[in-house]
């Protein structure tokens, strides 16, 4: 069951297929154009729940289809900004915008202020909410909220992103370099330590914290969410 319907305009290629790629991960159904006028066409057909609108496009410009759009829908835009460009805010949310995103981003950014813009309009629907719960353990990831024994623990998005992807499969091992592919993604160039530091933070938050699961080192492997029996 898709989460919802995006349509992606931008007139750089590249960049639509990146944001398929992390939103898709979302289970969202994603749409493009490349273009204002087959925006207007494809918002009218496929009743997108949801729109990232890039500002300089070819034909009619993303503040023109914000205009559009805004004149029958209250679908939820964040507009896409290249990096030097002069974005008017005031414009933007006279339009009816609701958030923007400046070029060049890291892709699951722009999945998480999908989110927190979902949530603020009221998109986000209960049964796509992301959450996993262990014995004393709470790892929401659509709210990025992780409990301990009922206690909110304040942790970084990525440790969150971690934790949540071992939580989610309980006893199986995973590489350091699986890890960085799942959690940090292909774009990231990092050192397989990165995984090491991560999970020596989250043990700091985690131990002792029950007897029936354990973030476990697999010696010579990687680690994985041991649940006991």
């Amino acid at each position: 069951m898709s989460a919802g319907k995006i349509l992606v305009v931008d007139d750089d290629t590249n960049i639509c297929e990146l944001l398929r790629l992390y939103i898709e991960k979302e289970d969202f159904q994603v749409i493009i154009a490349n273009d204002g006028n087959e925006a207007l066409k494809l918002f009218e057909s496929e009743h997108p729940d949801f729109v990232m609108l890039d500002i300089m496009l070819p034909g009619l410009d993303g503040w023109g289809v914000c205009r559009e759009i805004r004149k029958t829908s209250q679908c939820p835009i964040i507009m896409l900004t290249a990096k030097g460009e002069v974005f008017d805010k005031v414009l933007g949310l006279e339009l009816g915008a609701d958030d923007y995103v400046t070029k060049p981003f890291e892709a699951k950014e722009v999945v998480a202020r999908i989110r927190a813009v979902m949530r603020r309009t009221g998109k986000t629907e209960v049964s796509h909410i992301k959450e996993v719960k262990w014995d004393k353990l709470s790892i929401n990831l659509t709210n990025y909220e992780l409990k301990v024994d009922g206690k909110q623990i304040d942790t970084p998005p990525k440790e969150m992103e971690l934790i949540y992807h071992l939580a989610s499969n309980p006893n199986r091992v995973f590489t350091r370099d699986q890890l960085l592919d799942e959690v940090w993604g292909f774009d990231y160039y990092g050192d397989s330590r990165t995984v090491d530091v991560h999970i020596k933070r989250l043990r700091e938050k985690l131990e002792g914290v029950s007897d029936k699961w354990v973030l476990k080192t697999v010696w010579g492997v990687g680690y994985k969410f041991e649940v006991k029996e």
